[in-house]
C-alpha cells in the first residue's frame, strides 16, 4: 500500500469514464434463479416487452455478457456530471481515532443529489431510442424520481412519477423539483388506478410503499399506449448501469496504490451497493482478492438480516413478474422512517444470490445511531448527506472504531450515495430529539411471509 498521502479528493479526467458498463452475472459461479411469470414459467425476453423498453428487457435477462458498451448519448450525458470524486474521510479519520484509511465515493454531483441519475439517462435513451412517448415510474425519497426527471426532461419524454406518500408529505420540495422537470408527481396510493383505490378502500390512511408505487407505476405503463415503466433500484440492468461507479472507484484507487479491505454501501433495492461492488466482487468470486463487503440496511425494513430467501412478487398489487431474493413479503408496509429510498420489501436478485452464497454480509441499523453519523459526518467533511447513505457512513465508522480497538490499519471503502438537503425534516426530528425508531416484531414479520408464493 502507497505511504504517500492522498489527496481529499481524486477527480478521474473525463477520458476515464467507464465506456462499457460492467454485468457481474457473467462472472458470478451460479446465475440468480430465473424471474417468472405470474403462473410460475420463466420469463422470456418478449414476455416483458409490455413492461420494458426492449433494450433494457434484453439486458435484464442477460447473465452472458460482461462488458455491455454505453451509447455514445449516455456517455455525452455522463461528461456533465461524471467522474464522480473519490474521498479521503481524514477529518472523520481524525475524530474516531482510528488507524484505518476511509474512503468514500461521492455520487451527489447532479442536481438529482444521488447516484441514481446514472441509470435514468441509459433507461431514458433506451426508450427514446425505442421511439416511446413517455415512462412511468415509482419513487421513495425522491432521489430516484428527481433523476429520471431529469433525464426524460433531456431525452423529450413525458413521465409520470407515483412518490410513496410518506415520503410525499414529508419531502415536498423534491415533488417541487420534478416539477420543474415537467414530470407529473402523484402521491401513492393514489385513486388514479385500480391497485391504488383497492389499498385506499381497506385503509385510507396508508401511507404507501415502494411496492405499492411500483403497482400503480406498472398498471399505467401497460395501459397507456407508448409508454413504459423503468425501475430505479433492484434489477439486474440498473446495477448493470451503476457499475459506472464501481469502475471507476476500482481505477481511482488504483492511481493511490490502494485497495479496500471493506467495502460498504446501504441497501433497500441494492443499485448503489451492487455498482460499488461489481469490480471487487468480481475480485472476490475469481479469487484474486478477498475483501469483505458488507450491506446496510435499515432496522426498519431489515429484508437481508430478517427477510426470507424466496420467490416474490416486486409489488405489492402482485402485478409484476417474481424474483428470487431476499424478501419481507409484497404486503410488508416499512414504518415511515426517513430513509424512504430504503424502504422496499425486497432486494435486488443479484445481491440475494451473493448474499445467499455468502460472498457478502449485511447489518441492520436504527434510524437515531444513522442519523448520530450523519451530524459528525455532516460536522467533519462539509457535505450533508441523504440518510440512505449515512446508514453506509454508520457502518464505516463502526468499522474503523473496530480497528482502533485491534490496531489494524485496514481500508475502507463506502458509498455516499447523495445529498440530504431534501431531508431537513428528518434532520429536524433528529436534533430535536423527537425521532424514533420503529423495528417491526417477530409476529409482524411472519405474518408478512405468510403471504409469500407458495410452491415456487
Amino acid at each position: 500500500m502507497s505511504t504517500k498521502k492522498a489527496p481529499h479528493r481524486l477527480y478521474l479526467n473525463e477520458n476515464e469514464i467507464p465506456t462499457r458498463w460492467y454485468n457481474l452475472r457473467a462472472d458470478m459461479k451460479e446465475q440468480p434463479d430465473p424471474m417468472l411469470l405470474p403462473n410460475g414459467v420463466p420469463a422470456k425476453e418478449e414476455d416483458i416487452y409490455p413492461v420494458f423498453c426492449k433494450q433494457l428487457a434484453h439486458q435484464e435477462l442477460d447473465g452472458e455478457t460482461r462488458w455491455i458498451d454505453i451509447p455514445d448519448e449516455v456517455l455525452e450525458v455522463y461528461k456533465v456530471y461524471r467522474p464522480s470524486p473519490l474521498c479521503r474521510a481524514y477529518n472523520l479519520e481524525k475524530a474516531l481515532d482510528t488507524p484505518a484509511k476511509i474512503y468514500y465515493k461521492f455520487e451527489g454531483n447532479n442536481t438529482s443529489g444521488s447516484h441514481k441519475l446514472n441509470s435514468a439517462i441509459a433507461q431514458a435513451y433506451y426508450a427514446k431510442d425505442e421511439g416511446l412517448r413517455g415512462l412511468t415510474t415509482e419513487t421513495g425519497a425522491g432521489q430516484w424520481g428527481t433523476a429520471l426527471s431529469e433525464a426524460a426532461a433531456y431525452f423529450g419524454l413525458e413521465l409520470i412519477v407515483y412518490m410513496v406518500k410518506v415520503s410525499y408529505n414529508q419531502k415536498p420540495f423534491r415533488k417541487a423539483i420534478m416539477e420543474t422537470f415537467d414530470a407529473k408527481v402523484i402521491a401513492s396510493p393514489s385513486d388514479t388506478t385500480n391497485v391504488g383505490r383497492a389499498i385506499l378502500a381497506a385503509d385510507a390512511d396508508d401511507g404507501g410503499s415502494l411496492g405499492t408505487a411500483i403497482s400503480e407505476a406498472v398498471e399505467v405503463a401497460v395501459t397507456t399506449e407508448g409508454y413504459r415503466y423503468v425501475l430505479g433500484s433492484v434489477l439486474n440492468q440498473v446495477l448493470l448501469h451503476q457499475s459506472v461507479i464501481g469502475l471507476e472507484a476500482a481505477l481511482a484507487l488504483e492511481k493511490l496504490d490502494e485497495y479496500p479491505d471493506i467495502i460498504i454501501g446501504c441497501a433497500g433495492g441494492g443499485s448503489n451497493l451492487g455498482g460499488l461492488i461489481a469490480p471487487f466482487m468480481r475480485d472476490k468470486i475469481l479469487g484474486k482478492a478477498d475483501p469483505r463487503i458488507v450491506a446496510v440496511e435499515p432496522a426498519s425494513c431489515p429484508s437481508f438480516t430478517r427477510g426470507k430467501y424466496a420467490y416474490d412478487f416486486c409489488d405489492t398489487g402482485k402485478t409484476t413478474p417474481l424474483a428470487k431474493m431476499y424478501t419481507l413479503g409484497s404486503g410488508f408496509k416499512p414504518s415511515a422512517n426517513h430513509a424512504g429510498g430504503l424502504r422496499y420489501h425486497g432486494m435486488s436478485p443479484i445481491l440475494s444470490k451473493l448474499y445467499h452464497d455468502g460472498y457478502m454480509e449485511a447489518v441492520a441499523a436504527e434510524q437515531t445511531a444513522v442519523f448520530e453519523a450523519a451530524k459528525q459526518f455532516a460536522k467533519l467533511e462539509t457535505i450533508l448527506p441523504a440518510p440512505e447513505s449515512a446508514h453506509a457512513i454508520r457502518a464505516a465508522a463502526d468499522e474503523a472504531l473496530r480497528c482502533k480497538e485491534t490496531g489494524e490499519a485496514k481500508t475502507i471503502l463506502f458509498g455516499l450515495t447523495g445529498t440530504g438537503y431534501f431531508d431537513m425534516t428528518a434532520y429536524s426530528q433528529y436534533n430535536e430529539g423527537t425521532m424514533t425508531d420503529r423495528i417491526p416484531t417477530d409476529e409482524e414479520l411472519a405474518a408478512s411471509l405468510e403471504g409469500l408464493p407458495k410452491n415456487l
